[in-house]
């Protein structure tokens, strides 16, 4: 039996914020500027004309048969109203309407409440011609103070997505002066309505303090629907103006309040802009189940605008991801789509996107035909960022047909104009740098380089929350890259050095309060061989680039410079070598191919650095952090592990070493937590725990360990305990590893409560306790995490409890066997016990599986532990 599951699934460039979804005003629904069009519109303000001549007809003939009694029109609005609140705008366009034609003879009111959700309907839709013609023709009844209020507000905001700014606030201070009067249901709509407009003037602080105020009138008037848009709003703020994690819990809030209400068009664009808000965080591999879902939703809804965003979005994760023909045709999907329908902001942003493919691609004549087809739209809307995407495309066609002084001039003005955003600013300012670069003006490319990473920098320090500083780093991995390799070419290989420890492990360093929130970019100068000296040991660092990779190989007197192979590459070879070591049969000469090769790339050139029975710190990059360098085969007459030769553990970056003290000495208290009560089928009874157990008490005192296990194997009691006493924690369990919220990681224990998660230890909530032990060991499946982010490396319940600030975590890579865990284990205490360290007691126990003569040999079972250490 394995001891766990994974959960979840498996460069960013610079793209534009401005596109989440923009909602639009309306009586209890705020909803997008980018809701759709149907490929059925017509330019008629009514669906009348949408409709087939000969059924409308004989729908008529029989409107004088209908009931048009007053009892009979509320209970047929009420349906109608129904129908907008839950989202299916179409639908309720379509009753809207027949209950108009109902109503129009018998009863003016009913009548006219009828017209005015129609006109709702239409602006929700994003078919705002068609709303004003609606209204156009509209006429409240005389002292229906909400009504007006409601049609001024309706009419406003659809003028305002039509860029007839004057007008829209012409129309909003008749609102107000009906509002300043009267004390109105529909005045919420109002302080929301000017919230839109601002947005479209582009004063995103005046649109935030408009959607508050909307926020709080509903919750005084207790309106979910105007509380739950506030928050939509909200979110899209937020997004626009760079602040990503408030984004997440705005949209979050908004999809879990929307799903509430049951109304699905609000609820999936919350989803999108939720997935945006990830994609802008580095977090390309969560965004894109969420794009997928979002567009998939809208299709079903019949919302082609909103379908046409969420494709768009999706294009961008795989241009990221480097799938740059997949991009295209998603592109390509976008402009078919958005041209049919006449939304012309989503033509432009199309256009846009595929301009900065295809020269990405090296297709600049046809980038130039995207721009000249691109600057007429532009002109007409006079939107400003719009107006800076071009002239950016223009600065990277320029540079790419190396006229230098045209490009450097655009890059400058992009950088320097208040108006870019900031992935506008780090793209001119990565830009200028490589131009810098290119010309032989070392002095000006390393200043640039520095401002970029300081803008970088800035950004980074107004996240708040650990799961938005985590992928955020990505964002920034090209300008490291470039920085580096350019720092190589100049001879500054301990600078390099330098810059490269600076992007690592800045979420866990801050965390551990070893760093400070700094706004500037200034790596600490490094004593690498005092490191090395400090952790007794030759410490191997590696960055993974584009083109070309780099090992820094560091003893107490020696620092030397390799390159690798281009990041692709030792991928690939690395994912196929998990591949044989993941299946039991995977032994020494089924593996021997990839992991000779492993071995020549990536240690072989630091061989003579690394003398025999030497200790081996791996300071990983990337795709290496999911691999255990012990598996690694040296090749010769007797081809075999590299463990043979090596005690190694893994570190996460070089100033963690150097700030490291001592651990508290504590004796040898234990916690030992295990043999849970089964929670669900899903997580079944290891039978091998309580043998585990047993093996592991025998090495301590009576008196200085606490055993928890069945029932008091929970979760509560973990964290309820005194956990600084102990210098060594043990959890025997099932583990799951979330890919998409490594946070969500979780040790599988026993329920605390009738809670439906109570018996998850989640990381989210390790990281909340600090610990001073001097090792923690989570004996179970994924331990190490599943999910590896740039600069911090593999993610999950082992960089949780170095993070609650242990000194040592064994973790593991992938399942553990139930079988040949016990045995593991009982040697790893023993050697601790007689004095080891944490790293060789562990090397020790491993050899002793190794050299057995059953199947527990393969590495398979001996492998997939790996210690992590802050020293």
């Amino acid at each position: 039996m394995h001891r766990g599951r994974q959960s979840g699934d498996r460069e960013s460039g610079y793209q534009r914020v401005d596109r989440a979804i923009v909602l639009a005003g309306g009586p209890t629904l705020l909803l997008p500027k980018e809701t759709l069009r149907t490929t059925a519109q017509k330019p008629a303000s009514s669906w009348f004309r949408s409709f087939s001549i000969l059924p409308a007809l004989a729908f008529l003939l029989l409107i004088p048969l209908q009931d048009t009694r007053p009892s009979n029109a509320q209970v047929a609005y009420e349906r109608a109203q129904q129908l907008f609140v839950h989202g299916q705008l179409e639908d309720c366009q379509r009753k809207a309407f027949w209950g108009y034609e109902q109503f129009r003879t018998t009863s003016l009111p009913w009548a006219s409440k009828f017209r005015l959700l129609e006109a709702q309907a239409m602006l929700y839709r994003g078919l705002y011609p068609d709303s004003l013609a609606v209204l156009s023709n509209f006429s409240p009844p005389t002292g229906d103070l909400d009504e007006s209020v409601q049609e001024l507000t309706t009419e406003a905001v659809s003028l305002a997505h039509l860029h007839r700014i004057s007008l829209a606030a012409q129309k909003l201070s008749a609102a107000d002066a009906f509002c300043t009067a009267n004390s109105l249901e529909a005045c919420g709509e109002v302080l929301r309505a000017h919230g839109i407009l601002a947005m479209e003037r582009g004063q995103l602080s005046d649109a935030r303090q408009a959607f508050l105020s909307s926020l709080s009138f509903a919750r005084a008037h207790h309106d979910l629907n105007l509380e739950s848009n506030a928050r939509l709003n909200l979110g899209t703020v937020a997004l626009q103006d760079n602040h990503y994690d408030e984004a997440v819990d705005w949209s979050q809030q908004a999809y879990a309040s929307s799903l509430a209400l049951g109304n699905q068009n609000r609820a999936q664009i919350a989803l999108g802009n939720l997935g945006w808000a990830y994609f802008e965080l580095g977090d390309s591999e969560r965004a894109l189940p969420l794009f997928r879902e979002a567009e998939q939703r809208a299709a079903k809804l019949g919302n082609i605008r909103n379908q046409v965003k969420w494709l768009t979005t999706t294009g961008y994760v795989y241009q990221n991801t480097g799938d740059w023909m997949r991009a295209a045709q998603f592109y390509g999907q976008v402009l078919d789509l958005a041209r049919p329908i006449h939304s012309q902001e989503d033509v432009i942003n199309s256009l846009e996107d595929l301009a900065h493919l295809s020269i990405a691609m090296g297709n600049l004549d046809q980038a130039n035909a995207y721009l000249a087809q691109l600057t007429p739209l532009v002109r007409a809307t006079q939107n400003r960022l719009d107006d800076l995407d071009i002239t950016l495309a223009q600065g990277e066609i320029a540079a790419a047909r190396r006229q230098d002084q045209q490009a450097q001039s655009i890059f400058k003005s992009i950088a320097a104009d208040p108006d870019s955003q900031t992935s506008m600013r780090l793209g001119a300012e990565h830009q200028l740098a490589s131009l810098y670069e290119r010309e032989g003006n070392a002095a000006s490319a390393d200043r640039m380089y520095r401002t970029a990473l300081t803008t970088f920098e800035s950004a980074r320090q107004q996240l708040k929350k650990e799961d938005s500083k985590l992928p955020f780093l990505a964002n920034a991995t090209p300008i490291y890259t470039d920085y580096i390799h350019f720092l190589i070419q100049q001879g500054k290989v301990r600078q390099a050095l330098d810059v490269a420890d600076h992007g690592r492990a800045r979420t866990l360093e801050q965390g551990l309060g070893l760093i400070s929130r700094e706004r500037t970019f200034h790596p600490a100068p490094l004593n690498p061989g005092g490191i090395a000296r400090k952790a007794g040991a030759t410490l191997l660092f590696y960055w993974l680039g584009r083109s070309q990779s780099y090992l820094w190989a560091i003893t107490p007197t020696k620092t030397a410079l390799f390159p690798l192979p281009a990041r692709s590459q030792i991928a690939a070879v690395v994912q196929r070598y998990r591949n044989v070591l993941l299946g039991p049969d995977g032994t020494l000469e089924s593996s021997q191919a990839d992991g000779v090769a492993l071995y020549r790339t990536l240690v072989a050139p630091a061989a003579a650095l690394i003398p025999p029975g030497a200790n081996v710190v791996i300071l990983s990059d990337g795709a290496l952090s999911e691999l255990n360098f012990e598996t690694l085969i040296v090749p010769g007459p007797h081809p075999h592990y590299w463990i043979e030769d090596a005690t190694l553990s893994s570190a996460p970056s070089l100033y963690m070493l150097a700030a490291a003290k001592p651990a508290r000495d504590a004796g040898r208290r234990l916690l030992l937590l295990g043999n849970a009560v089964s929670p669900n089928p899903d997580y079944p009874q290891l039978a091998q725990a309580p043998l585990e157990m047993q093996r592991i008490e025998k090495h301590f005192p009576a008196n200085d360990e606490t055993v928890l296990s069945r029932q008091q194997a929970n979760p509560a009691s973990y964290l309820n305990s005194r956990l600084g006493q102990y210098s060594y924690i043990h959890f025997v369990a099932h583990g799951v590893a979330s890919r998409t919220d490594p946070l969500d990681s979780a040790i599988i224990l026993s329920p605390a409560s009738d809670a439906e998660d109570s018996f998850k230890l989640y990381a989210r909530e390790i990281i909340q306790h600090p610990i001073h032990a001097q090792l923690v060991t989570i004996s179970s499946c994924y331990g190490g995490g599943t999910r590896s982010y740039a600069g911090e490396g593999l993610v999950g319940l082992s960089w949780a409890f170095l993070r609650a600030g242990a000194h040592n975590v064994i973790g593991a890579l992938w399942e553990v066997s139930d079988d040949s865990t016990p045995q593991l284990m009982d040697t790893l205490y023993q050697r601790l016990e007689q004095g080891a360290p944490p790293a060789v007691a562990l090397r020790q126990a491993k050899l002793t599986l190794l050299h057995s003569q059953g199947s527990f040999r393969n590495p398979f079972y001996w492998a997939p532990f790996q210690l992590y250490t802050g020293l």
